[in-house]
C-alpha cells in the first residue's frame, strides 16, 4: 500500500491537492472522495491496480481528518522554490554583460575575438548576434589604439567594457589605463568620469609560460583612481561585474583563465537581474577560531580545501575571500584576525610588494596586530617569471599542500 507521503508527492505535482481540500473544507464524506481517481489531473498512465491502491492509501489519509489535509496542503508542494542552479563562472560573466547590455544603451563591449568569434573564452557567447555590431565590436591586435577608443568613449559619456585576451597583454595599453583613465577623475576635479571596465583573464594559467602568466593585482591596485576586483566563484562574477559597469570610476576586473569552466550553484537571489555585489567588501567563505586565510580569485578554492583538510586535524579556518582589492576591506580581516589571533595570506603573485604584503602592514599598523599571537605568513607564487615544464610550473605557483604547511607553521603545529 502507498503511504500518505506517496499519495501527495504524487498529486501534488498537479493542482489536484486544491480541489480535495475545498471538498474536506465544505465536509464531503470520505465515501465521496474516491471520485477523485478519476480526476483528469491524474495521469492516465496508472492502472486500476494502482488506482485501486491510491484509492486505499487516499482513505486512510482522509480518516486522520481536515487538520491532516489542510498541513499537506499548507506545504504547497507544486510551489515549492526552484532549486539553486550550476552555473560556470564564464556563463556568470555572460549573463552578466548580456543584462547590463540590455539594461543601458550606453554599455558596449569590445576588444578582440569578442563579436564573430564569440569571444576567445567564450565569455561573450551570442552577444553579437544579439546586440550587433555597434554593441559588440571587433578590434585590430592592438591594445593601445582600442583601449584609447574605449576611454575615449566613456569620457564622452558611454560605458565601455573594454576586453583584453590576457591582462599580460594591457601592458601594451598601460598608459591609457594608468595616465588617461585612472588619473582624470582627480585632474579634471571631479567634472569628467572615466566610467569604463578593463576586463579579462589574469595571474597563472597552464602551459602559456612566462609571459601569459602574470597576476597584476598588485600592479594596478597600486595605481590611486582605479577600483581593482578579482571575482573567485561565479557569484563574485556576476555580481561584481555588474557593479563594476555600473560604476561611475574605471574598474579592472581580473578574471582567471582555469575558473572559467568551473560551475558553482546560484541562488534564485543571486540569479535576479537586480543582484550587485558592492565593490570594496570582502566575504567570510568559511567561519573558524583557530586561524584566518585571506585569499583572492582561484586560491579562495585552495584555501577552502585546505580548511577542510586542517579541520580533520581539529585546525578551525576561517576563509576571507577578499573579492576586491582596491578598495580593500581591511576592518572584514582585522576583525577576524582579532578573534583568531593568526593570519595567512595566500595570493598567486609574486612575492615582493604583493596583495599579501599590503595586507600585512595594514595589519600591522592598525589595532589587530595586538592580537596577534604568531608573525603573519604569506602563502604566494614563486619569485621567478614562469617556467614553462608542467612540473616547474606546479612548484612555482601555491598549491593545497603549501597552505597547510603555512598554516601549520602560523600554529606552531
Amino acid at each position: 500500500m502507498l503511504s500518505i507521503h506517496d499519495v501527495a508527492s504524487i498529486y501534488t505535482s498537479y493542482d489536484w491537492l486544491d480541489d480535495v481540500t475545498s471538498s474536506v473544507r465544505r465536509g464531503c464524506r470520505s465515501s465521496d472522495w474516491s471520485k477523485y481517481l478519476t480526476h483528469p489531473r491524474v495521469p492516465a498512465l496508472y492502472s486500476a491496480e494502482d488506482r485501486s491502491k491510491m484509492a486505499a492509501s487516499l482513505k486512510c489519509f482522509l480518516r486522520s481528518g481536515k487538520k491532516a489535509v489542510s498541513a499537506v496542503s499548507r506545504r504547497q508542494f507544486h510551489r515549492s522554490t526552484p532549486a539553486a542552479v550550476q552555473v560556470t563562472v564564464r556563463d556568470a560573466l555572460n549573463q552578466a554583460l548580456d543584462e547590463e547590455l540590455e539594461r543601458d544603451e550606453r554599455v558596449f563591449l569590445m576588444g578582440e575575438e569578442v563579436a564573430q568569434y564569440d569571444g576567445a573564452y567564450k565569455v561573450s557567447r551570442g552577444l553579437w548576434k544579439k546586440y550587433g555590431d555597434n554593441r559588440i565590436i571587433d578590434t585590430p591586435i592592438s591594445e593601445m589604439g582600442f583601449t584609447g577608443i574605449a576611454v575615449g568613449a566613456a569620457m564622452a559619456g558611454l560605458r565601455p567594457i573594454c576586453e583584453f585576451m590576457t591582462f599580460n597583454f594591457s601592458m601594451q595599453a598601460i598608459d591609457q589605463v594608468i595616465n588617461s583613465a585612472a588619473k582624470t577623475y582627480y585632474m579634471s576635479a571631479g567634472l569628467q568620469s572615466v566610467p569604463i571596465v578593463f576586463r579579462g583573464p589574469n595571474g597563472a594559467s597552464a602551459g602559456v609560460a612566462a609571459q601569459h602568466s602574470q597576476c597584476f593585482a598588485a600592479w594596478y591596485a597600486h595605481c590611486p583612481g582605479l577600483k581593482v576586483v578579482s571575482p573567485w566563484n561565479a557569484e563574485d562574477a556576476r555580481g561584481l561585474l555588474k557593479s563594476a559597469i555600473r560604476e561611475d570610476n574605471p574598474v579592472v576586473f581580473l578574471e582567471n583563465e582555469l575558473m572559467y569552466g568551473v560551475p558553482f550553484e546560484l541562488s534564485e537571489e543571486v540569479q535576479s537581474k537586480d543582484f550587485t555585489i558592492p565593490i570594496g567588501k570582502a566575504k567570510i567563505e568559511r567561519q573558524g577560531s583557530h586561524v584566518t586565510m585571506v585569499a583572492h580569485s582561484r586560491l579562495v578554492g585552495h584555501c577552502l580545501d585546505a580548511a577542510a583538510v586542517l579541520a580533520k586535524e581539529g585546525i578551525d579556518c576561517e576563509v576571507i575571500n577578499l573579492r576586491t582589492i582596491r578598495p580593500m576591506d581591511v576592518e572584514t580581516i582585522e576583525t577576524s584576525v582579532m578573534k583568531t589571533n593568526h593570519l595567512v595570506t595566500v595570493e598567486g603573485g609574486w612575492p615582493q610588494f604583493g596583495v599579501g604584503a599590503e595586507i600585512c602592514a595594514r595589519v600591522m599598523e592598525g589595532p589587530a596586530f595586538n592580537y596577534l599571537d604568531s608573525p603573519v605568513t604569506r602563502v604566494t607564487g614563486v619569485d621567478i617569471p614562469m617556467p614553462y615544464a608542467k612540473i616547474l610550473e606546479d612548484n612555482s605557483v601555491p598549491q593545497i599542500k603549501d597552505i597547510i604547511f603555512s598554516v601549520k607553521k602560523t600554529l606552531n603545529v
